[in-house]
C-alpha cells in the first residue's frame, strides 16, 4: 500500500457572486515553484465559470482573482464551462473543459500562449445522438450494455422533449506530442477512450464516424475492480515518468447511499499510450473525511491535476463537488506499486 497524506482543503467558495456556491475540479499547471490553478467556480443555479489562483509551492496560496478568467460565450456552453484540465504542448496551452447547455455535456477546447487570453476551439468530441452512435459502434461488435443504460435511461428518458447529444466528457490531453501526434482521452460512459490526430483540424464529422466504427480499438480503459465497477473517467493529465505515463483517473462504484467516486492509478506505455502496462487493484485514495463525504454531491474525490516537487507528487481534486483539496505521496513508491501490478 502507498502512504497517502491528505493535505486538506486548499480552496473554498467565497462570497463573490461567480463562486458563491462551490469551487471544484481544478486544472493545474506547474512552472517551477509556481502552481497555476484554473478551477471550476459555481454560482447559485449551478452556473459555472473558470476562476484563477496561484500558489507559491504546492500549498501556499498567493494570488486569487476576484472575477472569472473564462465565462460562457456560446449557446452550447450557456449553462457553464466545467471541470478544466490544462497542459502545455510546445509553446501553446491547451485548456480542455466540459461545455454544458443545461442538457448536453460535451468536451471543448481553448488555447492560449500566456494563460491570459484564450482562443476558443469549440466542441471537439463527436456530436451525435445515441442512436447514431450505436449504429456506428455496432460495426466493431456488440456494445457493453452500460452504454445504453447511461445514455438512454439516464439522459434520454429523463428529457423526452429535448434534443439530446450523447454525453462525452473528461477531455484530457497528453502534455506532449507522441510520434508527432496529439493524443487525448475522453469519456463516453462507462469507458475511457483514447484518440490521436496530427492536428485539431482533423477532428471532423468524418473522423469521428470512422473512429466510432472502430470503437472497440479506441477503448483505453474499462472497469476492472470493485472500486471502479460502475464506470470510470479521465482525471489528471498523464505524467511522463521513466516507467511510462502515470494516469490518475476516477473510478465509481455504487453503494447503498449512491455512487462513490475514488481516485485510481494506471500506467501507460510511453511510446504507445494506447497500451496499459499496469493498474492499481485498489483505489489510490477515496472519500474518508467529512468534507469529502458531505457536499453538493456526497462521497466524491475527483482528481484533475498534479504538481511534482522532488519525489513528492501533489494531486489536486474536487471534494464532494464543493471545495478543492490535495493529497501528497511518493511518486517513486507509486511507480513501484504499479510495477508490482502489471497487466
Amino acid at each position: 500500500m502507498i502512504n497517502i497524506k491528505k493535505e486538506g482543503i486548499v480552496l473554498s467558495k467565497t462570497v463573490l457572486p461567480f463562486e458563491d456556491e462551490a469551487v471544484l475540479n481544478p486544472a493545474i499547471y506547474q512552472d517551477g515553484n509556481t502552481v497555476h490553478m484554473l478551477y471550476r467556480a459555481v454560482r447559485k443555479g449551478n452556473y459555472s465559470t473558470i476562476g484563477y489562483c496561484k500558489f507559491d509551492g504546492p500549498l501556499n496560496l498567493v494570488q486569487r482573482n476576484k472575477e472569472p478568467l473564462l465565462i460562457p460565450q456560446f449557446d452550447y456552453e450557456s449553462h457553464g464551462i466545467e471541470d478544466p484540465r490544462l497542459v502545455k504542448i510546445d509553446d501553446v496551452y491547451y485548456l480542455s473543459f466540459t461545455s454544458y447547455d443545461g442538457v448536453n455535456a460535451l468536451g471543448s477546447l481553448c488555447t492560449s500562449v500566456d494563460l491570459k487570453k484564450f482562443e476558443r476551439q469549440g466542441i471537439i468530441v463527436p456530436q451525435l445522438s445515441y442512436d447514431d452512435f450505436k449504429r456506428l459502434a455496432d460495426c466493431s461488435g456488440p456494445l457493453n450494455v452500460k452504454y445504453e443504460r447511461f445514455h438512454v435511461h439516464n439522459n434520454i428518458l429523463n428529457n423526452p422533449n429535448r434534443k439530446l447529444i450523447m454525453w462525452d466528457k473528461n477531455l484530457v490531453f497528453f502534455p506532449r506530442k507522441i510520434k508527432g501526434k496529439l493524443f487525448f482521452v475522453h469519456r463516453i460512459r462507462p469507458d475511457i477512450q483514447i484518440a490521436s490526430v496530427n492536428n485539431l483540424q482533423e477532428l471532423t464529422i468524418e473522423y469521428w464516424e470512422n473512429y466510432l466504427m472502430h470503437l472497440e480499438d479506441k477503448i483505453l480503459l474499462t472497469s476492472k475492480y470493485k472500486h471502479e465497477a460502475s464506470y470510470i473517467g479521465g482525471g489528471c493529465p498523464p505524467l511522463e515518468t521513466d516507467k511510462g505515463w502515470l494516469f490518475i483517473y476516477h473510478g465509481v462504484h455504487d453503494s447503498p447511499n449512491g455512487y462513490v467516486y475514488n481516485a485510481c492509478a494506471s500506467l501507460l506505455s510511453l511510446e504507445n499510450p494506447k497500451v496499459e502496462i499496469a493498474r492499481l487493484p485498489y483505489a489510490l485514495f477515496k472519500p474518508e473525511l467529512e468534507w469529502e463525504i458531505i457536499g453538493d454531491v456526497n462521497d466524491v474525490v475527483f482528481p484533475t491535476g498534479t504538481a511534482l516537487f522532488n519525489d513528492t507528487l501533489y494531486i489536486y481534486y474536487g471534494a464532494a463537488d464543493k471545495r478543492i483539496a490535495c493529497v501528497s505521496l511518493s511518486l517513486k513508491d507509486l511507480l513501484i506499486e504499479l510495477e508490482n501490478n502489471k497487466i
